[in-house]
């Protein structure tokens, strides 16, 4: 599909083009899944004609949107002043002493990992 094409067609004529080529898209898609695939460069055409049938979509709807907006605009409300918030002090709490496990004291009486490796390796 050509953007020749697609500047003589009117917005609905573009919207059911575009259905029609997801549709085909998503055919495309399973036939791709299921290996039955035969063309895979029309994959890459339907793509790009979705992606081209949305850019003339948006195009057409960018220039219809500014002639409405051109209505003067509503004055913008004056805001209150923001006022500034109490800050908050937190008290930090006392550290809890921390009790004393057996696997604890095993811990550190044990070889590090690298020590033990290293005596295993040589034997």
């Amino acid at each position: 599909m050509k953007a020749e094409e697609l500047r003589t067609k009117t917005a609905d004529q573009l919207s059911t083009d575009l259905a029609g080529l997801k549709k085909e898209a998503f055919n495309l898609r399973f036939q791709q899944a299921n290996g039955q695939l035969e063309n895979t460069a029309r994959v890459r055409a339907v793509r790009r004609d979705i992606a081209r049938i949305m850019t003339f979509l948006g195009r057409q709807a960018a220039s219809a949107a500014p002639a409405k907006a051109a209505k003067p605009a509503a004055a913008p409300k004056a805001k209150a002043p923001k006022v500034a918030k109490p800050k908050v002090v937190k008290e930090k709490k006392a550290a809890k002493p921390q009790k004393k496990s057996a696997s604890g004291a095993a811990a550190k009486t044990a070889k590090p990992k690298a020590a033990a490796k290293a005596k295993t390796a040589k034997a």
